[in-house]
């Protein structure tokens, strides 16, 4: 998006101002967009800033502060990995495998949308998230506070406590899986302002899947369920690796969220 007219010059708190200055700047959503940036803006001199930064390409969750996810209001910080609304899905595909869960682990957690999100459905439910980007841990620990969660700095399952191996009723790894070599294509408000870590899955994207996989039976409960998120090119290698690792595999798809989601079960 190209910059625009800094919005203090236009009435403050004018919806039609932000509408043709997000219009101006290329948001093809603008009146939607701006709907939210009034909503979120406390004064003319914030609302000016969050234009001025959306405008200059900014995601919009970033530029809020915070994003949607399953019915809540999830914290986002810049250079932080915004949580999609295809990932709804496996969280719903969690729910309905495993309502009773106590123990609920989220991997590569990012802002903590999906261990937040489970835990709000779930009721009293031990929560953790991990991730080895320290703003991202900083980020779920705020969004985790509610639940009493716990987040911990880490690469993969190096980061969570002993005590938790063999307990864990649900396991989500939201982890990178876009092939280095398409990470270029990515739109820009991803290639440019969220973390490499978060997007790059190695040469076929399935690296961090891989280890995922590899290290789960160890950590989950018998018939705890470990769920990841790839893509339909991606989805039969992936099942492979879960199978590889002693899991029972299979893949739901939400073909209107054009959603991919691998679970894999530690039989009892």
């Amino acid at each position: 998006m190209s910059s625009v007219p800094s919005v203090p010059s236009l009435p403050p708190f004018s919806a039609s101002a932000v509408v043709s200055a997000l219009r101006a700047a290329g948001c093809v959503f603008a009146e939607d967009e701006a709907e939210l940036i009034l909503g979120t803006a406390r004064t003319p001199a914030e609302l000016a800033a969050m234009v001025d930064r959306r405008a200059a390409g900014l995601p919009l969750e970033h530029v809020l502060g915070w994003a949607r996810f399953h019915g809540l209001r999830i914290a986002v910080e810049p250079g932080v990995f915004v949580p999609r609304r295809r990932t709804e899905f496996l969280v719903d595909q969690a729910l309905a495998l495993a309502p009773d869960a106590g123990v609920v682990v989220d991997l590569c957690c990012g802002s903590g949308a999906l261990g937040a999100a489970l835990a709000a459905a779930l009721g009293p439910v031990e929560v953790h998230a991990a991730d080895i980007d320290p703003a991202a841990v900083r980020c779920a620990r705020r969004n985790l506070a509610p639940y009493d969660g716990r987040s911990h700095v880490g690469d993969l399952f190096d980061a969570l406590p002993p005590a938790l191996r063999g307990r864990v009723g649900i396991l989500t790894a939201n982890v990178p899986y876009v092939p280095s070599a398409e990470v270029p294509l990515l739109p820009a408000e991803a290639r440019d302002h969220e973390p490499p870590v978060a997007l790059d899955g190695g040469v076929d994207g399935l690296d961090v899947l891989r280890r995922v996989a590899a290290g789960a039976p160890d950590w989950l409960a018998p018939g705890g369920v470990l769920l990841t998120e790839t893509s339909e090119r991606q989805a039969p290698s992936a099942v492979r690796a879960f199978t590889d690792a002693g899991l029972t595999a299979r893949t739901a798809v939400s073909e209107e969220l054009y959603a991919h989601v691998v679970i894999g079960v530690r039989e009892r």
